[in-house]
């Protein structure tokens, strides 16, 4: 069983530059690559995203250097305020939860993906599969 699918762990991520950290209790559910518009923009293809429950989850560090943008009436996505890294989104339908991109996670995260969002608008230029 992957390290990540422990009910008892204790999930941290950070921003590119480190001076944003946070700690999540896990595990993550409905992980999911998402290709709306909106996320091809800001990630430059897909958002990868694992989510935890909103009550687990803290910013260890950099707090003040949160920015969080509203990028639709739907949920707002944080951010690191010096180098840009997105590392958490807010869905205004779902307080209880926080989707953190799975790219944060440190250790890297070996777990699958479960869902594919948007896929209707996933680029052609993606290899298949």
């Amino acid at each position: 069983m992957p390290l990540f699918d422990l009910p008892s762990d204790v999930l941290r991520g950070a921003c590119l530059c480190g001076a944003v950290a946070y700690r999540a209790k896990g595990p993550l559910f409905c992980t999911s690559h998402c290709y709306c518009s909106q996320c091809q923009r800001q990630h430059g293809i897909a958002g990868s995203y694992g989510n935890v429950h909103a009550a687990g989850f803290c910013l260890e560090l950099g707090a003040g250097l949160i920015t969080e943008f509203a990028k639709s009436s739907a949920g707002r996505c944080g951010f690191c305020s010096v180098c840009g890294s997105m590392l958490y989104w807010r869905g205004a339908a779902t307080p209880e939860r926080v989707a953190v991109a799975l790219g944060t996670l440190q250790p890297a995260w070996t777990g699958s993906v479960e869902h594919e969002l948007f896929a209707q608008q996933k680029p052609a230029w993606l290899p298949p599969g």
